[in-house]
């Protein structure tokens, strides 16, 4: 096995990646939320005009927000995760440079495929044209 360690990373990868993944975060989150509240929104709105209510559209605001939701949580979940990624990746280049970075073990593995055939001689034609 061959030791490695990491003594540097590249920031702006870091914060790529995490970005991309709290984007995803956010995404799950922002669903779940959004559609809690368009569901509320819409129980009221439904409420309020059984009754005969005259403001029945005041349930409105719920579902507004909801979808708000829905677009605001990804993008505020990537930003952040990608300023987080950023300053995580920073702060691990300066530790690293103090006590010396993290040691992996590393094994390499030989890909397991099918050798290819062996080469043929082309024979030519074996119905040549008169």
């Amino acid at each position: 096995m061959a030791e490695m360690i990491v003594r540097r990373v590249g920031i702006f990868s870091i914060a790529k990646i995490e970005g991309l993944l709290m984007f995803v975060v956010g995404l799950f989150i922002g669903v779940i939320y959004g559609l809690i509240f368009i569901i509320f929104g819409a129980t009221i709105t439904a409420a309020m005009a059984q009754r005969g209510d005259s403001q029945a559209l005041g349930g409105l605001g719920p579902i507004v927000i909801g979808l708000v939701m829905m677009i605001a949580f990804p993008i505020f979940y990537g930003v952040m995760g990608f300023i987080g990624g950023a300053i995580g990746g920073l702060i691990y280049n300066l530790a690293a440079g103090v006590v010396g970075g993290i040691k992996l073990e590393l094994e390499a593995t030989t890909p397991q495929y099918a050798a290819p055939p062996a080469p043929q001689q082309w024979s030519g034609n074996p119905y040549p044209a008169n």
